[in-house]
């Protein structure tokens, strides 16, 4: 397990000035409905949250992963914002415009700063998204108690298997991969299985966000036990060929541990699953959950 010293940051102010620079321009491009911007103050920081759809309702809650803000999920504002209030995130200790005051050191102080959020925004069944890291965050708002949380979708997510020099490599591609000349760029997203690196506007924040120092928690991946202790609805959406994990495998022990769980593998897509199949995981979300938990998978999983 690897614990942080000290909150994620940028390496100097002057860092931080030119990475808000891309990241609003790239907000007024890619952004495709008006939304409210609302600072959360929370446990850990202040989070930067962007606010369409409705009035009324619960959220849909969109986490992004590694490196990642609220403008990952840039294409599933309006097809979801349509229907239900959406509420988009820049996690503590990703670039963004959240400033992290606190060392991300627990599962409760990661968790705990969504269920803040989550409260400050008067949610009572909000429909949590996460993606990778982002899963992590939403799994660990619930296993601290957080409440608030209605169903889970958690999109080829961190957590569920160890991380291993195959996703090292794959992530190493990806940051080589960002320097390129667009066309090379986006020849190599084929090669590598990373389809980020054919949208333009999310590498421009990838680039300017190598001045920021990540500091996260890294836990071992779940205990059947701590996945069994989920007691709200939960889908699970795994890239075919991801490089975080065997979507095979991951599929297999969740059936065993815990059939109640919807899981459904990608074909075609790997672990940049919400970049590959965008409106797949935004119908995913729409539809789900149905019904809730039976009482006896709650108890014996």
């Amino acid at each position: 397990m690897r614990v942080p010293d000290r909150p994620s940051a940028f390496t100097s102010d002057s860092a931080r000035d030119r990475y808000y620079a891309v990241y609003d321009r790239a907000f007024g491009e890619l952004w495709p409905v008006p939304v409210d911007a609302i600072d959360v103050e929370t446990r850990a920081g202040s989070v930067r949250t962007y606010r369409a759809g409705p009035a009324g309702g619960d959220p849909v809650v969109l986490v992004a992963g590694a490196g990642g803000n609220a403008l990952a999920w840039y294409r599933y504002i309006e097809p979801l914002a349509r229907t239900r209030p959406v509420l988009a995130v820049d996690p503590l200790g990703e670039a963004g415009r959240s400033v992290q005051t606190r060392t991300l050191a627990t599962g409760a102080v990661v968790g705990g700063w969504l269920t803040d959020v989550l409260a400050a925004v008067g949610a009572e069944r909000a429909h949590v998204a996460g993606f990778s890291s982002g899963s992590m965050i939403a799994v660990e708002q619930q296993l601290g108690g957080g409440g608030r949380v209605a169903a889970l979708t958690l999109v080829d997510p961190g957590g569920f298997a160890p991380i291993t020099g195959r996703f090292i490599r794959w992530a190493t591609a990806g940051a080589v991969g960002s320097t390129l000349p667009r066309t090379l760029r986006h020849r190599l997203a084929g090669v590598v299985g990373n389809g980020v690196l054919r949208d333009d506007g999310l590498v421009s924040l990838m680039r300017a966000g190598w001045s920021f120092r990540r500091r996260v928690l890294i836990t071992p991946p779940y205990t059947d036990e701590q996945i069994r202790e989920l007691s709200v609805p939960v889908q699970v959406l795994l890239g075919a060929r991801s490089a975080l994990l065997d979507a095979q495998a991951v599929a297999a022990r969740l059936a065993d541990v815990v059939p109640s769980w919807r899981v459904e593998i990608v074909p075609g897509t790997g672990h940049s699953l919400p970049v590959e199949a965008p409106e797949l995981v935004a119908e995913r979300i729409l539809t789900f959950p149905g019904q809730a938990l039976p009482e006896h998978d709650t108890d014996n999983g």
